[in-house]
């Protein structure tokens, strides 16, 4: 067992009743909401001006497409928004510096050198965490996960006019890509890799029905989930999903074996469906999604202390809790919310129950006798 880091092994618990530190000037809602619309006009503004910069002026853009572009317009001023507004938290502003501290020092870098490629393939790629609930649901949300990163990755930069399929004999079969009208590479459309090219979303709606499905299912099916379920929240995401991907297959069967047959009511419904839940993203559930990578730097910021065998123990059994700068962190998180018990970050989940109990025989139980 290793002593704890300086830091922490020097702060003496506060007086009761008694701030540990005195507390910074708070953050007013009004300036909290400023920054926030700030931030989403901007983001909005450098997207904006990256579609017209990136169709050439718009001269790559699909004015077919045009709902979905302004679609990811609005994504990208609810994402900076909401964004702005969740870092402005204390706890969060300060888990999200010391992530990005963690994410560019050196000094870690030359320690662990493998560890952020790790993270990010296991923490945000293959979501290991998820397997220790159930094998079954983190399958369920590597199909959803894999499924929207390839359709993200396809339908984003089409819809900006950044990807470009031209003809390259005007009869075909021969296909030319272009990104930013920059030719990329030339492919068959009749082979496999022109199959793939031309099918990708289909592929993705291939993955993402099976594991919405799944979790609709469970949530239909399962007591605890269903008792803390709300459906805006909860049912809506997966439903959108579903409906996305099955009007995007129904379009390539239309296409395929009905010769066009209700082809524009389907583009219409899953043009509908994608435009709402691309608004839907910063607002609801997805949003996670958003901030998942966040999280990658605040596994670094811990992995890094065990690295160094900076593990603090508990104040009264001794048994390890977690990272000596993770819990000094935990208390300066508590001390930014003006809450006068910071010193129980330094006492293990078991240990606070005891105290806990300890205290209500004494200070209570006694008035009994």
């Amino acid at each position: 067992m290793t002593e704890p880091s300086e830091a922490t092994a020097a702060a003496e618990p506060p007086a009761p009743g008694e701030p540990s530190a005195t507390p910074p000037a708070p953050t007013g809602p009004r300036s909290v909401t400023t920054r926030a619309t700030l931030a989403g006009v901007v983001v909005s503004a450098l997207l904006i001006l990256a579609i017209v910069l990136g169709s050439r002026m718009l001269r790559n853009f699909d004015s077919a497409l045009l709902p979905y572009a302004v679609a990811t317009v609005f994504l990208a001023f609810g994402v900076a928004y909401r964004y702005t507004v969740w870092i402005s938290a204390p706890g969060a502003r300060r888990l999200f510096k010391q992530g990005w501290r963690s994410l560019f020092s050196m000094e870690n870098f030359r320690r662990a050198p493998t560890a952020l490629p790790r993270m990010i393939a296991t923490y945000l790629g293959f979501q290991k965490f998820l397997g220790a609930r159930s094998h079954a649901r983190w399958a369920a949300h590597q199909l959803i996960f894999w499924g929207c990163v390839l359709a993200a990755l396809i339908t984003f930069p089409l819809t900006w006019g950044w990807f470009t399929f031209t003809s390259s004999t005007g009869s075909g079969p021969g296909y030319e890509m272009r990104i930013w009208g920059f030719k990329i590479l030339g492919f068959d459309s009749l082979n496999l890799l022109g199959w793939l090219m031309f099918h990708g979303l289909d592929i993705a709606a291939v993955l993402v029905i099976p594991g919405a499905s799944y979790f609709l299912w469970r949530r239909m099916k399962d007591r605890g989930a269903i008792t803390g379920q709300r459906f805006a929240y909860d049912l809506v995401p997966l439903i959108a999903l579903i409906v996305i991907s099955v009007t995007g297959l129904l379009l390539t069967f239309s296409s395929v074996f009905l010769h066009g047959g209700g082809y524009q009511f389907l583009a219409i419904l899953h043009m509908v469906s994608v435009v709402f839940t691309l608004i839907y993203i910063p607002f609801g559930k997805f949003f996670h999604i958003v901030q998942r990578p966040a999280a990658v730097g605040m596994q670094l910021f811990k992995y890094t202390g065990r690295k160094d065998d900076e593990v603090f123990a508990c104040r009264r059994c001794e048994e390890p809790i977690d990272t000596g700068p993770y819990v000094e962190n935990l208390r300066g998180t508590m001390r930014d919310l003006s809450l006068d018990f910071d010193a129980w970050a330094e006492y293990c989940p078991r240990c606070k129950r005891v105290l806990r109990g300890s205290a209500y025989l004494s200070h209570v139980k006694k008035g009994f006798n």
